[in-house]
């Protein structure tokens, strides 16, 4: 209000001088020119006619100084806030200009640098010196031009500058003045600093592709194809290294920044290295701005190893390592996918066995019958040709699958077969005769599913062999022969449990490197009043398919438990005791429940229970899952039997609470057995300690083998070679003499 005040008295007042002004002049006209006397009224219109513009005028003036004044204010505020600093230096005049703001950045006082004009570049760090003699070249023709440079403040504090520079040159091309625009960019610095060493460091491939080249590539990166530098790397272009569908699928997919952003794809390709070798690598890409122009950011890595391992695990899964033939379970897949899309059209399946292929096998040894069965798998394929699948089971049992053709068709392909085998196989320039003897089921005659149609195809090659060998049969409902004794055992099964006619027998685990017991397996016997001793590979699969396997899995569960408490409780046996558990008990809605109640109304604790599950779990993975997080989560430890024999896959591996995987018989039979020389059992053992899974060794029958076995780092064995399975009535005598033998050992040592 003062200040308005003021205005209006001094606009009062320059208005009265006006007026008094105007008095005099009158006065002054008027004596010397007494006849114009109406000049002193127009000049006092006039002057009451400007007053408001006047007032006008003169308000404009004072509301723009203000203004004025403020902006000034509201400048100085902004260059105290920010980090930045002007010098600006005329030099006609010699006249220097510095911000406040340049304390704030250099730590000394403004008045230091009017004092020493070249203060700003004795605090440069030294290492960064040679910056200013291209800035100065520039300079010198009038070129603008931006410096980076660290300079030490006066408590040692180093801080990083972005320096601006500006020339102005006269017309005859002398340096007339000069600006400098000074900015702190110490966190900028460091933050690409750390972000720099975290990519320069990451074990991952790092790189950005612009323009369909390789802009920028991290160490890990430039090593993995095989550079010896970055160089070699960056400027090429990306069809070098990648397949061109996946750098155009990149290309299409990620294209445009403005329509991709947050977009990210990921992508499994090979990678052409330098010295023309290709890599797996896994690869997320997504779009960025390198530089000022749109480019895409890949990170990658070499998934080379995982990809073979998981190859192999697949072929163990899937195909016989033996003759690479598709094994029972890709077979069963296939017949499986391939009755699901049946329309109405004829399948067959030919179950073909080899007559007298075991005489072979035991008097000329496991080598020659391996070539055998090699040779024997080569001609089937080359009969069946394209009109079928021929996998092999086991042993020296294969089971074919023609699809597409009438039954005149498949009796044409059997025929073939027998045709091929009238030729002999020759090893080691012997001769050998091997005949096959084959049933074969038609879909949808002999069975709608895949059991039924194996089971009859079954049937029928012992009808086949029954009639002389070396021919094959069409199942027909009036080949009951084989089924009786299945329907024997089913019926005796039934009433096995309630006249306690199972039993358990007791097969030890050995810890390879030191001989002691580290573990017991509770195996089942069947005890038959009339048949006498049943083996579980006959029983077993039958209980399984008529659902028996149920109670009699709770039965063994209860027993083994029962057995492994009154062990302890005689001071001895402290290690787990392991029980198989079938696929199909995972389908009881009450498992974890009951296996709760086994543990805790014998007394004993979850860990000293190990359950042993086969692959087959895999098929309902969610389900099985669940289940063994429950178990895993009570104590109880887990295995996986009869490993690479049926679903396993390093993905499932990775996600199931396993402790132990147990190597099946088939492929510690095969260790010294064919060509492959024990890489199979090799291969298991390192993914199992790769994956801190314990790895036992099953069926270990001879000397080489154990040695084997302990060579490649194998954990546990069990075996004939240290046991048979034996009754629980011999167990202490047994474990008695193991632990004796191993503290002679160690006195030994």
């Amino acid at each position: 209000m003062r200040a308005k005040k003021t205005n209006y008295v001094f606009y009062w007042m320059l208005i009265f001088g006006l007026i008094i002004f105007t008095e005099l002049l009158d006065v002054i006209f008027s004596f010397l020119f007494p006849t114009i006397i109406i000049i002193r009224f127009a000049s006092i219109l006039i002057l009451i006619g400007l007053t408001p513009s006047i007032i006008r005028t003169l308000k404009e003036m004072g509301k723009n100084n203000e203004e004025l004044r403020l902006s000034k204010l509201k400048l100085k505020n902004i260059f105290d806030t920010l980090d930045i600093a002007i010098w600006s230096h005329d030099l006609k005049s010699d006249t220097l200009l510095i911000t406040p703001g340049i304390e704030k950045l250099y730590g000394y006082s403004i008045i230091d640098f009017y004092k020493d004009l070249i203060l700003w570049k004795k605090v440069i760090y030294p290492d960064d010196l040679a910056v200013l003699k291209e800035r100065e070249q520039k300079l010198a023709i009038g070129e603008a031009v931006t410096s980076e440079y660290r300079i030490i403040r006066p408590d040692g504090e180093v801080r990083w500058i972005q320096d601006r520079g500006i020339p102005t040159l006269d017309s005859k091309g002398n340096f007339v003045d000069f600006s400098s625009i000074l900015f702190d960019i110490t966190d900028r610095k460091e933050s690409e600093d750390h972000y720099r060493s975290l990519v320069e460091m990451s074990p991952d491939i790092i790189a950005v592709i612009g323009r369909e080249k390789v802009e920028y590539i991290n160490e890990a990166g430039w090593r993995l194809l095989g550079a010896l530098c970055a160089g070699e790397v960056i400027g090429r272009s990306a069809l070098k290294f990648a397949p061109l569908e996946i750098v155009k699928t990149i290309k299409n997919k990620l294209g445009r920044l403005e329509s991709s952003e947050q977009a990210k794809e990921r992508f499994e390709f090979q990678v052409k290295r330098f010295d023309g070798k290709a890599i797996d690598v896994e690869m997320a890409a997504t779009p960025i701005f390198y530089k000022g122009r749109f480019a895409i950011q890949i990170v990658g890595r070499d998934i080379t190893e995982r990809k073979r391992a998981e190859k192999t695990i697949q072929n163990m899964a899937y195909y016989d390592s033996l003759t690479g033939l598709p094994n029972r379970n890709r077979f069963r897949h296939h017949l499986n996918d391939a009755l699901t899309q049946q329309e109405n059209k004829l399948l067959a399946v030919l179950f073909l066995d080899l007559d007298r292929f075991k005489i072979i096998n035991d008097t000329k040894g496991h080598s020659a019958g391996d070539i055998i069965l090699q040779k024997v798998a080569s001609r089937l394929v080359m009969a069946v040709q394209k009109e079928g699948i021929v996998s092999r089971q086991g042993g020296d049992e294969f089971i074919i699958l023609l699809e597409g053709l009438d039954k005149k068709g498949v009796t044409q392909v059997a025929q073939r077969l027998l045709y091929e085998f009238s030729k002999p196989l020759v090893v080691d320039d012997q001769e050998f005769f091997v005949t096959p003897s084959m049933g074969i089921s038609i879909y949808p005659i002999d069975g709608m599913d895949e059991d039924s149609l194996i089971k009859n195809a079954d049937s029928a090659m012992y009808q086949a062999k029954e009639r002389g060998k070396n021919n094959f049969r069409f199942y027909s409902s009036d080949l009951n022969g084989i089924s009786i004794r299945k329907m024997e055992l089913e019926n005796g099964m039934r009433k096995a449990l309630e006249q306690q006619q199972f039993i358990l027998h007791y097969q030890p685990q050995l810890c390879l490197e030191t001989g002691e017991i580290v573990g017991v397996e509770a195996l089942i016997r069947w005890q038959h009043p009339v048949l006498g001793l049943i083996a579980p590979l006959e029983f077993i699969p039958l209980a399984e398919e008529t659902g028996l396997i149920v109670p009699i899995g709770k039965w063994v569960l209860w027993e083994a438990c029962k057995q492994k408490k009154a062990w302890e409780n005689k001071g001895f046996c402290n290690f787990p005791i392991a029980v198989n558990i079938s696929v199909r008990q995972f389908d009881d809605d009450k498992l974890i429940e009951y296996i709760t109640t086994v543990l805790d109304e014998v007394g004993l604790s979850a860990n000293h229970l190990e359950l042993e599950v086969t692959e087959s779990i895999m098929r309902n993975l969610e389900n099985s899952t669940s289940i063994l997080n429950q178990l895993k989560e009570r104590g109880v430890l887990l295995s996986i039997d009869d490993f690479g024999t049926g679903y396993s896959s390093l993905n499932y591996l990775k996600h199931l609470p396993i402790d132990k995987i147990k190597i099946d018989k088939s492929f510690v039979d095969d260790i010294f057995s064919h060509a492959n020389q024990g890489v199979m059992v090799k291969t298991i053992i390192d993914m199992g300690r790769n994956l801190n899974f314990t790895v036992i060794a099953e069926g270990i029958e001879t000397d080489e083998q154990l040695h084997f076995l302990r060579e490649n780092e194998c954990s546990v064995g069990q075996g004939y070679l240290f046991s048979k399975p034996l009754p629980a009535s011999r167990w202490k005598s047994f474990y008695q003499t193991v632990m004796k033998k191993v503290v002679s050992q160690n006195k030994c040592k």
